[in-house]
This record gives C-alpha cells, structure tokens and sequence, in this order.
C-alpha cells in the first residue's frame, strides 16, 4: 500500500514542496527513510513511534519505506515528523481521509504526541498556497505566523490526537483568522528608548535624521561615554514603521532562523541587531553546511550596529562590502546555493584612537602612530567608501548633562524623516528594488542628483583636496539628495552639498593627527 502526504523545506527565505512518500509490503518488520534526509529527519522514528502509542494509535508492522522527494535535496529539521506520523497512519488505514491531497502537513512530535513548533513556517505557508493546497496543519504556537498568508486555511493544533480527529472530518477545529493589518496597531508598544534622553550632540543627531531619512551607512568616532551607543540602540525610534511586505521579509528571514517567539505572527517593528566583535564570518553574512542567514540578513530592513569596529576582525568586515552594494548576500554550497536580502542600515561606531581619545602625536602618553595604523588598519578604504556618512561626536559638556530641558524626541524627529521618505517613495514610483536615495544606483544617482555650478566647483574641491573615490563622490550625491529632501527643495544647492561633504570625516588628510 502507499500514502503520500506533503510537507515543505526551506531553501533560503523562500520553500519547496516536499512529498512524503511511504509503502508497506509484507515480510520482516524493516523500516527505510530515504531522500538525503539529516540527523534530526533520520532520527524521527523513534519520536513517531512513541507519539503514536500515546496518541491511542500503534506504529504499523511490515516492510514500509519512506521516501522524501525530491530525493536530490537535503532534508532538515524536525518539521517532518508529523507529515511522515500521518502517512503512517494512512498506509496502514488508521485513519481515512479525502484531505491528505490537500493538506501541507508541519509539525515536531513530542513523545507524548504534543507538537512542538518549527521553523519556517511563514515561506512554507506562501508556497501551499502558491501550489495551490486547501489546508495547513501546524503545531498551536505556529499558527498566527501561517496565518498571516490569505488564501488557505491555517489549522492549528495541540498534538497528534487532534490531527487524527480533524482528518477525519470530525468539526473539531476551525481555521484561524487573522487581519495582518491590525497587528501594526493591536503588537505596538511604546518605545523605551527616545532621543530626548540624549543631551548636547546636536551634529551628530543631525547626521543619524539624514542617516535614516535615505537610509544611508553611517559610522560615527567619539571618545568613550560620548554617547555613541546610546544614540545608535535609538536610530530604530526615528525610522518609518514596517509596511506590511516588508514586515512579510522581514519575518521570512526570522522564520527560517528560528527566531519567531511561540504564537507571534509578524515582526511589526524594525530589527536592531548587534553583534559583539567577536563574531565570526559566517555568523555576520551566513552561511555552514545548509545556508542559514547571518546578522547582517536577520537585521534586513532594519539596523545593523556594529560598536567599536575597529575590535572586529578585517575579515568579517571585508565579506561585508558585496551584501552592502547589493542588498543580498549570496551563499554557494556543493549542493545548493541561497539567496538571503540584507538591505540594511549600517550602523557603526569606534574610539578615535586605541587610547579612547582624540589622537595626539605630541602627546607622551597618547597612542604611537604605529599603533595607530595597526588599530585603524583593520577598516578598509573599500568597506569606508560604503559608508555614507563619517561623523564626529566630543564628550558631553557638564552643563549639557546638568540641563534641565529635554533634546527633542524620537517622535518628532521621526515624523521629519516620513515626510522625507515619501517624497522618496513617489520619486521612485515603479523603480522595482529602490525605496530610499541610498539604494539608488551610479546611473540613477547621476540623472536624478543634479547639482548646479557652485555645487560643482564645491565638489571638485573636496575631490582634489580629500582624494575621494568615484564611490565616495556617489555617496555624496545621495547624501545630498537627502538633505535637500529634508529641506523640502526640489533642487540640490550648494548648502546641501556642503553639509553632505562634511558627512566625509574620515577621508579627510590627516585625520590621524
């Protein structure tokens, strides 16, 4: 006899169908489980047999071979352990259904037959209804996430007996419904951190508004307590919220990594991610034996922070620079290759000096030079030419700290940089990939960032006086674009580009000293 039930994969943010195939024939009891699968898949039969017992039903006697097809591509996870329990069931006629055609079946086993939750299951979600299927059966904490997806019919359920009872056709459940658009406003929460807690600074807030309102890289140098970290864990506030397609990638991403909580159905709010300096390559772009994304994914659509960058290794660094230009970062295996977006906001931060100050090479006590190429060597031109904006911040007076008057907020500050997005948004109307100025490419930036003479004469002089690259006059161009958003000026004048030029700090000569 054969049953075949389907289940799914993920392969990057996106999933493939997957069939469980399984035959019981006659003769000594054996039990095979073929398609490439991995430990966790191979090691599902005991967990199965266990969920049946003490679900009331009895693991089937015979010769039963299950198959995962396509039996080129790799299985993992625990995801098949319900779709392969409810084949068994059906191949030895414990239960009868007309449903199995139309069901994508997910779900772990615990012994007891409870189900445990499992990654991914948004993009597997897309792809049932995309192949056209009725139903998804998920474990309880994964409904709200599958949910999300119109179209289909998202049953949820506790353990094995339920899945049983519902096959069936008994009317024990009923699909969960729910309006992704209300979550924006039933998931907010007020924001525990705001600008207005940040006093002096005032050119660096200045240089994080223009950061966020075209979505540019920034880095900004400081001494210790200058309030670098402070300022970048609050850029989040000062962002437009999350439409709902990218609340939709964002959450794919969150997904397959396994970073969903147990009944949330979407990330409604931007992703701040922080790595310490010590992570490795792959845990910052992606990557091991079956690609999972890295940091600089997970923070899609949002900010990654890197605080003192000068402590990571030269090599984390430098496998950033491609996913900075492209927006995605792409991962080739021998067996498969993905594709992860990482359309970021890069946030950076470091001390000017191994010292933690400014450095001075008159100073006796102060950093040598050598030590201060060694502790500047590791940022790269290349990985500074992708950050728009270089900035610096000096410590906090005692009478900015002892003001009695609040720095304006997050909020206000916020509503500035909206305004300056949608007049983005309707600039880039119909340009698939481009929604802010810092993903506008060369040729767009060249067309639509028109500057006048004095503009010119202003930029040929910080060319020749700073020796900037061909990227470092883009990125100037879209800064000032931004600037003159801010502005409400249709045109770029020659005061928007002067402030963007002053966004360059670091390619100033001799910076160092």
């Amino acid at each position: 006899m054969l049953s075949r039930v389907y289940c799914a994969s993920t392969i990057g943010v996106d999933a493939r169908l997957i069939e469980v195939e399984v035959n019981m024939s006659g003769g000594v009891p054996k039990y095979f489980l073929v398609g490439l699968p991995d430990r966790a898949v191979s090691e599902s039969k005991d967990r199965i047999d266990a969920a049946l017992k003490n679900a009331g039903a009895r693991f089937p006697r015979g010769r039963i071979t299950v198959n995962l097809a396509p039996a080129d591509l790799p299985k993992e996870g625990s995801a098949f352990d319900l779709p392969i329990a409810v084949s068994l069931l059906a191949v030895s006629e414990q239960i009868v259904t007309d449903k199995l055609e139309q069901s994508l079946i997910l779900g772990e086993l615990a012994l007891d037959g409870q189900l445990r939750p499992v990654k991914g299951v948004l993009p597997m979600a897309v792809e049932a209804r995309n192949r056209g299927l009725e139903y998804v059966l998920v474990p309880k904490d994964n409904g709200n996430e599958a949910a999300v997806v119109d179209g289909i019919s998202v049953m949820a359920f506790e353990n094995l007996h339920q899945v049983m009872r519902w096959l069936e056709n008994e009317r024990t459940m009923q699909p969960i419904q729910i309006d992704p658009h209300s979550l924006f406003s039933t998931n907010g929460q007020a924001e525990a951190l705001d600008f207005e807690d940040v006093r002096g600074q005032e050119t660096v807030k200045r240089a994080l508004e223009v950061a966020a309102s075209g979505g540019h890289n920034v880095i900004m140098v400081g001494p210790p307590g200058s309030g670098k970290t402070m300022m970048a864990r609050r850029i989040p506030t000062i962002l437009p919220p999350l439409t709902l397609n990218e609340a939709l990638e964002t959450t794919k991403i969150h997904s397959v990594a396994g970073l969903m909580e147990a009944g949330r159905s979407l990330v409604t709010h931007r992703p701040f991610r922080s790595p310490h300096h010590t992570v490795s390559d792959v845990a910052l772009v992606g990557g091991g034996s079956i690609p999972m994304p890295g940091e600089i994914s997970m923070a899609h659509n949002g900010v990654l922070f890197l605080d003192e960058l000068p402590e990571f290794k030269r090599s984390a660094l430098e496998v950033m620079r491609q996913p900075l230009e492209d927006g995605f970062v792409s991962i080739s295996r021998a067996r498969m290759s993905v594709c992860y977006p990482s359309r970021i906001m890069l946030v950076a931060s470091m001390n000017p000096s191994p010292t933690g100050d400014w450095h001075d090479p008159d100073e006796s006590n102060g950093a040598a030079n050598i030590q201060m190429q060694r502790y500047l060597g590791k940022i790269s031109g290349p990985l500074l030419d992708r950050i728009d904006l270089h900035v610096e911040g000096d410590k906090v007076s005692f009478d900015e700290l002892s003001a009695k008057t609040k720095g304006e907020s997050s909020a206000s500050i916020r509503s500035r940089v909206i305004e300056a997005r949608e007049i983005q948004a309707r600039r880039f109307m119909g340009m698939e990939g481009v929604y802010c100025n810092a993903q506008m490419s060369t040729k767009m930036a060249r067309k639509i960032c028109k500057i006048d003479e004095a503009g010119e004469a202003m930029m040929k002089k910080a060319m020749n006086s700073l020796g900037l690259s061909a990227r470092a006059f883009d990125r100037i161009l879209k800064v000032s674009r931004t600037v003159a958003d801010l502005d409400r000026s249709e045109a770029i004048q020659s005061h928007h580009i002067a402030e963007a030029i002053q966004y360059r700090n670091l390619d100033r000569e001799g910076w160092l000293g």
